[in-house]
């Protein structure tokens, strides 16, 4: 077995700062980056530090791919009963499922029954995710029928006095129009 990588020792702040700065320096610049934590007291080599930043750069490389088809996928297909939301609570329940399967875990050992409530936490993390969606569309198509129902008003006002409508025939006329906000 082949010896652990001294980034996965390094003390939790400072791999937050190594994380932070592959990202700043485009995963790039690695002997500065061995001589920036030697600076600070660890000694880990630039060989190592590639290798942790190219799969670290690989795994940013796949969440943005992922969150950007995800993001297509809803675009193109909105999904008002949340079926994706379910289809992904399903999979991770059978997911679950088949790692204790494969992994000939001891059932003494492992609190299934905690498993399967993350699975449910991600259930419910769906259904609020659905409301809040619904709540900010609701809010938009609002927000858009009153500005046109403010436009319809003021194009009929324009109107109205260009054909001659008295001053007060063009505020009933707006007013009209407005009672519907």
């Amino acid at each position: 077995m082949a010896p652990r990588s001294k980034v996965h020792t390094l003390p939790p702040e400072l791999k937050v700062w190594l994380d932070a700065e592959l990202v700043k320096r485009g995963f790039s610049d690695y002997v500065q980056l061995a001589a920036d934590l030697q600076s600070q007291g660890e000694s880990v080599s630039k060989s190592a530090l590639h290798r942790y930043g190219s799969q670290f750069e690989k795994r940013m490389a796949q969440l943005k791919m992922s969150t950007e088809q995800a993001r297509a996928l809803v675009d193109a297909a909105p999904d008002d009963e949340d079926k994706l939301g379910a289809a992904v609570v399903r999979m991770t329940q059978e997911r679950i499922f088949g790692l204790l399967m494969e992994l000939d875990i001891d059932p003494e050992s492992v609190d299934v029954n905690k498993l399967f409530k993350n699975a449910a936490e991600i259930g419910k993390a769906s259904v609020t995710q659905k409301k809040f969606s619904q709540a900010v569309r609701k809010e938009i198509e609002e927000a858009a029928r009153k500005k046109a129902l403010e436009d319809a008003a003021q194009q009929a006002g324009e109107t109205g006095r260009q054909q001659g409508l008295s001053t007060s025939g063009v505020e009933a006329l707006r007013a009209a129009i407005m009672g519907q906000l």
